[in-house]
């Protein structure tokens, strides 16, 4: 029997007559991953509580705080020296090792997050809203409660498998003309270099420990397992594929900043106001190998005559000395600060990506793991800017790079087009909706 048939129990089954919870529906939200991970689930909490929820996000100890302001329940997955020892391995941003680094260093969740769940009160009535990653931990956590309905968020759509076009396969685009079935294989080889042998030994081991069956293939169980699944991106941005697991719904993207409402400093103010707009630089909040970065984006914007801004935590990646026309700092909130910018160098998280859409910055994609090269296709698909790989970036084809996106006037134009619709998004009530959903499928 596939895992698909045996996800839940309850659709398989004659289900009993249920009487009224006599707690309080519980959401709770698995937020793994970096701020750009973390803050959409944040902003899709907040929603939940105005809708009268109770709701309780898991994730690292290091956003414990911005989860208390925004005013949901917080328990921590992983302690602060935890999550810095996972971004400071380097494999974590390699191609083809990153997502089992991201694996191993998450192998605490698949005790810690059934515990909690176990924790909790039986008569309340629970959902749980997580991220693609923690579905395994979710479908252990199951084993404790039966009737727990499991919803899987995709940040971005590179989380999903396809054989649809556009296919990327880590940083290699798959030719149009590649028919589905070669496809398909080429997903099952690389899937069994890179991703089974990290990830299925902890995890059948840990299965085995709640008495369920070993699996082999870690990414189908990752998309069969939960009872629905929404993507936090536009429809327009990834459209649903024939592939893709179903029921499926689109929400948008969830945009939120903690600080969207801190004034920027006066010294970047000032540095705004002194000169023409700058081109801005960050490799992602999470990123500590960004030396090289950084040196490369010095030298371009020197030729360039162009100034800058250098945005990372790590001041020791960023040149010791930088000349006037460049300025340093950890952290500022983006959603103030991109429309006063020319463009945007970065990584290509998704939620970077979604900030700079919605500010009409042209950008600029260094992709180098994970989701980043899916991203930085469809971002030169729309016509919003340009891609150079971390593995080609040196000080000259920076340059070229930038002066391209800059003197496009296509690309404002079309930047400009889209955050304009992007304004006229939905917010989080799809979502809202699609969990209780699930809650009235609970209950009935």
């Amino acid at each position: 029997m596939t895992e698909s048939a045996t996800r839940n129990p309850i659709a398989t089954t004659a289900a009993p007559t249920k009487t009224k919870p006599s707690q309080p529906p519980h959401v709770l939200i698995a937020a793994l991953g970096t701020a750009g991970d973390v803050f959409p689930f944040i902003a899709i909490g907040r929603a939940l509580r105005q809708r009268g929820h109770q709701v309780t996000l898991l994730a690292s100890q290091r956003f414990a705080a911005e989860v208390a302001a925004a005013g949901l329940g917080f328990h921590a997955l992983f302690s602060n020296q935890e999550s810095a020892a996972m971004l400071n391995d380097p494999l974590l941003w390699d191609p083809k090792k990153g997502i089992g680094a991201a694996w191993k260093a998450q192998l605490a969740m698949l005790q810690r997050l059934p515990d909690f769940v176990a924790g909790l009160p039986a008569d309340a009535p629970c959902v749980m809203l997580t991220h693609p990653i923690g579905v395994a931990a979710a479908a252990l956590a199951r084993t404790h409660r039966p009737d727990l309905r499991i919803v899987t968020a995709y940040l971005a759509p590179a989380n999903l498998r396809t054989c649809h076009d556009p296919l990327t396969i880590g940083y290699t685009a798959v030719p149009r003309w590649m028919p589905l079935w070669l496809r398909a294989k080429l997903w099952r080889l690389a899937e069994a270099l890179t991703v089974d042998p990290d990830t299925l030994p902890s995890l059948n081991q840990a299965r085995a420990a709640h008495g369920l069956a070993p699996l082999t293939r870690f990414w189908d169980h990752m998309l069969d397992t939960a009872d629905a699944s929404v993507a936090l991106f536009p429809a327009w941005y990834g459209p649903a594929q024939p592939d893709w697991p179903q029921p499926f719904s689109h929400a948008g993207f969830q945009l939120y900043d903690p600080q969207a409402d801190t004034p920027l400093p006066d010294a970047v103010r000032s540095f705004l106001a002194a000169g023409e707009a700058p081109i801005v630089f960050t490799p992602g909040t999470g990123y500590q190998h960004g030396a090289a970065y950084f040196a490369a984006a010095l030298r371009a914007v020197r030729a360039l005559g162009r100034r800058a801004i250098f945005l990372t935590p790590h001041r020791a990646q960023v040149p010791a000395q930088l000349p006037d026309s460049v300025l340093w700092q950890s952290f500022l909130p983006l959603r103030t600060l991109l429309p006063q910018v020319a463009a945007l160098v970065y990584h290509g998280g998704i939620g970077t990506l979604a900030e700079t859409l919605r500010a009409g910055v042209p950008q600029l994609l260094v992709p180098c793991a994970h989701d980043q090269f899916d991203n930085a296709q469809r971002v030169e698909a729309l016509g919003v800017g340009r891609t150079l790989p971390m593995s080609r970036l040196r000080s000259g084809s920076l340059q070229r790079a930038l002066a391209a996106l800059l003197a496009s006037t296509e690309t404002r134009a079309r930047c400009a087009e889209l955050a304009t619709r992007l304004a006229a998004e939905p917010d989080a009530t799809v979502v809202c909706e699609l969990l209780e959903a699930q809650f009235e499928m609970h209950c009935n």
